[in-house]
């Protein structure tokens, strides 16, 4: 079909199977999306993307125009904005396509400003294509269904996001207050995940042969007999010309990787204090230096990724220039070490691109 338009379909995991069991007929998309979704005509493509594990899972072709209904398909929301659809591909999580194998044919990856831009491009649908984007994607898909691959899929990151909620500026979390369990004195006393990242992260960047920096405050620490001062790539001064309060704020950073002047990567770890630590001190980083182009990542255990989730989706965080959303990604504790157990013969041959790939977007899908 010379004419076809191919559109992003984005769902979770949990939306993806309400759209199943109800048939996989009817595709649907919020209250607010009615004018785009007016513009979808029969035969185009909708390409199905599972946010949380950024792998498309599917295709589906439309067989009928719009129209408006509230019937139950999907468990938290109406998503009345509706349209019948069939089949063209249908994969589990575990077979769909991580979208990091089709960076080669997808021009949202090619001459990017920043190394997280290409996530612009998933954060609402229905969303219109280029026609080279969504061929590419079918015909990759196509593949996968004839000749599925399974990978593991991270059941916490499977589970749906928080319902966002309409503001003036876009679509903010709310979340609930969380009160931590204070730590007795003999805990305390053994080695923490905050200092084993910490030096997990120290030691991938130093082995990778960047200039590494602790957080000022923590120089002092070890982790199992081994000295955070003891690397050979750890930096005793930064080399920064900031005001003093930015200066400040990047002294205090868990871990930042160096390449000569510049920060190729900072770390902000998230364990048992409050995750407004980090996440305040990357936040006044970006008010204070909003052109400042430096990679950001937020560094916590599993069960509490969605804690982090909500808490930068906050307004107050939304409403920066740009929004943390935008410039924080979040990795997990046990990606980080599976990977590096995984990669250890070849760490000395990463380069800092790979934290893309480990990582995930903090962004929710506008309301």
């Amino acid at each position: 079909m010379s004419n076809r338009s191919y559109w992003l379909d984005l769902f979770t995991g949990a939306t993806w199977k309400e759209f199943l069991a109800a048939g996989g007929t009817i595709s649907g998309f919020r209250g607010t999306r009615w004018s785009t979704v007016q513009k979808i005509k029969t035969g185009d493509y909708l390409l199905c993307y599972l946010t949380g594990v950024s792998r498309f899972i599917g295709v589906l072709e439309v067989t009928a125009g719009p129209f408006k209904d509230s019937s139950p398909i999907w468990k938290d929301e109406d998503f009345p904005c509706r349209l019948r659809v069939k089949n063209i591909v249908v994969l589990t999580p575990e077979t769909a396509v991580p979208v990091f194998e089709l960076r080669d044919k997808l021009s949202m990856f090619h001459d990017m400003k920043s190394p997280i831009a290409w996530t612009g491009h998933f954060r609402g649908s229905p969303a219109k294509w280029k026609t080279s984007d969504g061929e590419a994607v079918v015909a990759v898909l196509l593949e996968a269904q004839k000749q599925p691959i399974a990978r593991p899929v991270d059941a916490a990151k499977l589970a749906r996001r928080p319902k966002p909620l309409k503001a003036r500026m876009g679509s903010v979390t709310v979340p609930e207050s969380e009160e931590m369990p204070l730590e007795s004195p003999e805990v305390a006393k053994e080695p923490s995940d905050h200092e084993e990242v910490q030096w997990l992260l120290l030691k991938l960047g130093s082995d990778m042969g960047f200039d590494v920096w602790v957080a000022r405050n923590d120089r002092r620490r070890q982790f199992k007999g081994q000295r955070f001062v003891d690397l050979p790539k750890l930096k005793s001064e930064l080399p920064l010309q900031f005001d003093e309060a930015t200066n400040r704020t990047i002294e205090l950073i868990d871990v930042l990787w160096l390449k000569g002047n510049a920060i190729v990567a900072a770390f902000e770890i998230e364990s048992t204090t409050s995750i407004y630590s980090g996440i305040l001190r990357m936040a006044d980083l970006i008010a204070m230096q909003p052109n400042l182009n430096i990679p950001l990542y937020l560094v916590a255990p599993d069960e509490r990724r969605q804690k982090v989730i909500d808490e930068v989706n906050r307004p107050t965080f939304r409403r920066l220039s740009p929004p943390l959303f935008e410039v924080c990604r979040f990795v997990s504790f046990s990606d980080l070490r599976a990977r590096l157990k995984q990669a250890e013969p070849l760490i000395r041959y990463l380069k800092p691109e790979f934290l893309e790939e480990l990582s995930e977007s903090c962004e929710i899908e506008e309301a």
